[in-house]
């Protein structure tokens, strides 16, 4: 087939739900690929709903190595080919360090960090087997830029992502495989929701004082919507981003700059 296919992780929902749509649109084969088998399949028949647009269902937990590599092995099974991978899958803790619980930590640390690790060796060695190239787009966070209180582990795991990434371009430019990160700030999902409440709960504000004071920090006064970050992956995912490897682009509104 000569239709270009992408795997986005973690598209059940949120972001990944949202970079699905806004590649379906621009011709892509989606592979919906979530560790909720019910929401992929919503996202996958929405996309389908759609003229001229395609897409499929996977179940994956990223952070299981064996599981990342057979999503490949299914996709090219199904589609023939892969050309685009996105690490979109990710959890959030919101605790302070000396509070965090261990085995918590250490799930988060399996997903965010380890399923990211799979996710570039299983879409590398896919990319190679062709000989095509192809194009990796990784998640970070605004995050992984400034470390946040109550985010300890959250904040590690999206450094470590961004330093993941810039070796992975090294290693993998030869082959003409590109590997660049998104770094989305505040977030209208429910994941934000979820660290907006437990936040305010521990700070002893509302939900709403919270919010507040998060969107007061963004230059443009607004929290992103995920269409927001969608349109970056689509940049990046596109030809006019082939030269461009190693780098991750913050989409915050203007809270941080570097």
């Amino acid at each position: 087939m000569t239709q270009k296919v992408a795997i986005i992780t973690g598209s059940g929902r949120g972001i990944g739900a949202a970079i699905a749509n806004q590649l379906a649109g621009e011709g892509y084969a989606i592979a919906v690929a979530d560790i909720d088998p019910q929401t992929a399949d919503q996202v996958a028949q929405s996309i389908n709903q759609n003229a001229g647009q395609t897409a499929r269902a996977y179940v994956v937990d990223v952070a299981k190595r064996d599981e990342v590599f057979r999503l490949v092995d299914e996709v090219v099974q199904d589609w023939g080919r892969l050309d685009l991978f996105v690490n979109n899958a990710g959890i959030a803790i919101i605790a302070s360090i000396i509070d965090s619980d261990p085995e918590e930590v250490e799930r988060l640390l399996n997903v965010n960090l380890l399923g990211t690790f799979w996710g570039i060796q299983a879409a590398a060695t896919q990319f190679k087997r062709q000989g095509t190239g192809g194009k990796i787009i990784n998640a970070a966070s605004l995050a992984s830029v400034e470390g946040s209180a109550l985010q300890g582990a959250y904040s590690a795991s999206k450094f470590a992502i961004r330093g993941l990434g810039q070796s992975a371009a090294k290693e993998l430019a030869p082959d003409q495989i590109t590997v660049n990160a998104y770094d989305p700030g505040i977030v209208l999902t429910s994941l934000r929701d979820g660290i907006d409440e437990t936040t305010a709960n521990l700070k002893q504000r509302t939900f709403a004082e919270q919010r507040a004071s998060v969107v007061n920090e963004i230059a443009l006064k607004r929290a992103a919507t995920p269409a927001d970050v969608a349109n970056v992956v689509s940049f990046l995912a596109s030809p006019q981003a082939d030269y461009i490897t190693g780098q991750s682009i913050l989409i915050d509104g203007g809270m941080r700059f570097h």
